[in-house]
Order: C-alpha cells, then sequence, then structure tokens
C-alpha cells in the first residue's frame, strides 16, 4: 500500500534498515509497518513529524531535503535561519562568526526567520477575535497540522488559516526582489522534517516562496567544523539583524500564546497533542480556551528533530537572550504593509486517512468485521506481527494486508488445535521479519 499524492520528507532506506520495530511503535498515526524483515510507510498517512526518524538506530531513515548547492542556481542567494540555530552553539561563539561561515556555504544574506513574528501578534489576534471556531488552533506546526488532517479531521476547521512566518519572512525578501538584480533564492534552515513537506506541499492552497530547505543538522556540523578550524570570512555575507525579544522566544514553548488576548494554552509533544485534540475531539475542553499553541516536539522547536543540543539548554539560552532584544524592530512596519496581502491561506482540506475502504458502505462493513476481530486478539500490541498495535493488525486483516496467524499468539492456539501447522506458522512470521531471524547463526558458525 504505497501512495505519493502528499510530498515525503523521510525515506526508508532498505540496504540499511535492520526490521527493529523502533519506527512502528512511536508513530502517532500508525502509518509503518515491518514486512520482510524491513520497515514499510503507508505514505499518505505519514505526518512527517520525524519521531521514526529519531528511534532508528540504524540511520535507515533519510531525511529528504535540498541539497545545499542547489544554491548556486540564483545570483543572490537569501538564507532564513530560525534562532534555535544559533542556540545550539556554545556561547562562546560570536554569533557574527556562525553567520560569516553561512555566507561562506554559499549565502549573500542571513536573515533570521522569526522577523516577521511582530506584524503577525495583531493579525492573529484580529484573526482569534472574529473566529467562530473556539478554541483556534496554531498553524505554526506542520506536524500538529497534518496530524488534525490524517487523524482529527472534525477539528479541521479550528486551524488558523495564517501563514507561519517562515512564509511571511520569505514573502518579505520575494516582495523586494527586484533590488536584488538577477535571480533571488530564499532557502529555509529547518529544525524539523515537517516543515521541509510543509513548504514542498503547503496546506491551504498557498505556494510556498522559499526555493530550497536545508537540513539544520547538516548546517550545524559545517558551521561547527569551520569554526573550529578557524576557516571562514572568505566571502561577504549581509545580515539582516532585524529582530525583537517576541521573535526570539516564538519557536520555544509559550513563545506563541503569551503573546494571545485571552485564554490560551500551550501544549508541546506529540504524546501530548494527540491526548489533548481526543479531549478536544470528545468535547472536553472548556469553552472559554481561545487559543491552542500545538507543538509536535517537547519543548517545541527547541526539541526540533534535527536539532543537535539539548532541548532545554537551548529554550533557556533563547529565554536569556531574548532580554538583549527589544520589544519590537525596525522593520515592523514594513512588515504590516505586507501582511494585508499574503498572510492569510484558503481553508486546509483533511487527508483522508483510509484505513478500510474508499467507498464508505463498504469500509463501514470492513470496519465492524474489525471490531470482531479486535476481539479475538490478545490486545497486548506486542508489534511480533509486524503491526504497531493488535487494532492496526485489525485493520490491515480487513484490508487483506495480514491474516490472522500474523499474530504469534494466535498462530500457536491454531498450532495447538491443529489448524495449521508449524511449517505455516513459520513461513508466516518469515514473511514479516526475513528469514534471517529464524537461522541459528551461531550453531552455522559452529558447522
Amino acid at each position: 500500500m504505497e501512495h505519493d499524492t502528499f510530498h515525503r520528507a523521510i525515506e526508508i532506506m532498505n540496504d540499511a534498515c535492520k526490521g527493529c520495530s523502533h519506527c512502528i511503535k512511536v508513530c502517532p498515526t500508525e502509518a509503518l509497518r515491518i514486512s520482510g524483515g524491513k520497515a514499510l510507510l503507508y505514505a499518505e498517512w505519514c505526518i512527517d513529524c520525524g519521531r521514526c526518524y529519531r528511534v532508528c538506530e540504524n540511520r535507515a531513515i533519510r531525511v529528504v531535503d535540498d541539497d545545499i548547492n542547489e544554491v548556486y542556481k540564483y545570483s543572490y542567494r537569501v538564507l532564513l535561519v530560525p534562532a534555535v540555530f544559533y542556540a545550539q552553539f556554545e556561547e562562546s561563539i560570536p554569533q557574527n562568526d556562525i553567520n560569516q561561515i553561512l555566507g561562506d556555504l554559499g549565502f549573500d544574506e542571513i536573515c533570521t526567520v522569526e522577523q516577521s513574528v511582530d506584524a503577525l501578534i495583531d493579525e492573529i489576534n484580529d484573526y482569534i477575535k472574529k473566529s467562530n471556531e473556539k478554541p483556534v488552533i496554531s498553524s505554526f506546526c506542520p506536524a500538529v497540522i497534518r496530524l488534525i488532517q490524517v487523524r482529527f479531521p472534525s477539528l479541521i476547521d479550528k486551524i488558523m488559516l495564517i501563514i507561519p512566518p517562515v512564509e511571511i519572512t520569505a514573502q518579505y525578501y520575494l516582495h523586494h526582489a527586484d533590488k536584488y538584480g538577477g535571480s533571488l533564492g530564499i532557502f529555509y534552515l529547518t529544525p524539523c522534517i515537517g516543515k521541509i513537506a510543509a513548504i514542498k506541499s503547503p496546506v491551504g492552497g498557498y505556494v510556498s516562496p522559499v526555493n530550497g530547505v536545508i537540513n539544520m543538522d547538516y548546517v550545524y556540523n559545517k558551521v561547527l567544523l569551520a569554526y573550529k578550524n578557524k576557516k571562514f570570512g572568505a566571502h561577504k555575507v549581509k545580515v539582516n539583524e532585524e529582530i525583537s525579544s517576541k521573535g526570539v522566544l516564538w519557536a520555544t514553548t509559550e513563545g506563541e500564546s503569551s503573546c494571545i488576548n485571552g485564554r490560551s494554552l500551550a501544549i508541546d509533544g506529540m504524546s501530548n497533542v494527540i491526548e489533548f485534540l481526543e479531549k478536544l475531539e470528545n468535547e472536553e475542553i472548556d469553552n472559554d480556551v481561545d487559543y491552542l499553541e500545538l507543538r509536535g516536539c517537547d519543548e517545541s522547536c527547541a526539541g526540533g528533530i534535527l536539532i543537535q543540543n539539548n532541548r532545554f539548554i537551548i529554550a533557556d539560552f533563547l529565554k536569556r537572550k531574548s532580554k538583549e532584544y527589544k520589544r519590537n524592530h525596525n522593520l515592523v512596519q514594513e512588515y504590516k504593509k505586507l501582511n494585508s496581502s499574503v498572510v492569510h491561506m484558503d481553508k486546509i482540506e483533511p487527508r483522508s486517512m483510509i484505513k478500510y475502504d474508499k467507498d464508505i458502505d463498504v469500509a463501514l462493513k470492513k470496519m465492524e468485521k474489525a471490531h470482531l476481530i479486535i476481539k479475538i486478539l490478545p490486545d497486548i500490541d506486542c508489534g511480533a506481527c509486524g503491526a504497531p498495535s493488535c487494532e492496526a493488525l485489525a485493520a490491515d486483516i480487513v484490508r487483506d494486508d495480514a491474516s490472522l496467524i500474523n499474530c504469534i499468539f494466535l498462530q500457536k492456539r491454531y498450532e495447538k488445535e491443529h489448524s495449521i501447522d508449524f511449517v505455516d506458522g513459520l513461513s508466516t512470521m518469515e514473511s514479516i521479519w526475513g528469514k534471517d531471524r529464524f537461522i541459528n547463526k551461531e550453531r552455522e558458525k559452529k558447522e
């Protein structure tokens, strides 16, 4: 079951995958299975949260970003850098040196992504005031947006239809493209996998002006190596330093909600977000909550999948650093003029997570059958079947992607009852986990 309707920011490399099953246990949409001893991705269910990437011990999951050498297609290259990028480095490393090294990587101008935040705050508060769908859900975290599209479609109308700061800052440069001459390339240094997918395949009928998305993990190591070797300064770079204290804190937990007029809640970490959305869907949340800042990573972007340093240290650094900046910066009015034409996006559509069938009548019959199957499964979610849970296995069975004897407990019961023989059970396990796992390698060595 492979689908390619939406951009995928991760890729499983079969040669490196050992079928360890760590990834299937952490996926919030159960988009992964083990088949033939390898991880298998149901692409349309993937929300690019990156949790599988983080737990993969074999580095078998690759980030699908843009090659940094793509920058040379453009005569003037701008790099949009999140504040969390600078917070990863030791405080003794000057930010000017970091920017100079970024310039040496091929960029003519460096700008902090959150520069647009100050002008965005009024737009958000105005949106909340006018909205009939409370609480309004922040559109900042792309993994959360995709989670709602896939798993909580009934809440989709609560998502704020305002583009995130990276897009507004990119629009600022696009608006001034004429002054650069030649071709302008706008690139974004991302702390998470979700933002790659969001820029490549944006929601709400929006087309991003960002020409390329670059893995922050890769660039961090390049910068750190250049600084240690004292090899930088070859290329002149311009730094757009305008950012406020609000902008510095925006990507941290409560950085957004603290700027909201009215009652707002900040929830970080995918498990916490899912738990809260379930309560919201079941109408267990007070009606007087105006705004939800939901972030997929612990400590928000400070804990991004592609971040190197400890998330708590990064968050603390940004909180202390924010005190060095003014409450507002000098480009606020210019951004406010720009916002009137670019800040809003169209309605976001759900991404149907077709667990059973596209035909609703067929799907209902299969759902009823799956509920019956669940009753005979052991309900311990051991993962030995190659699916992350008994419920997921039941869905796979009614879709004809698996059988009852994929369950090791049912398999042993059927062997005991002589409904199947040992060879059938072994063959099934080999099809899931690969034949190599059922070879006594120690015995082979002795022989």
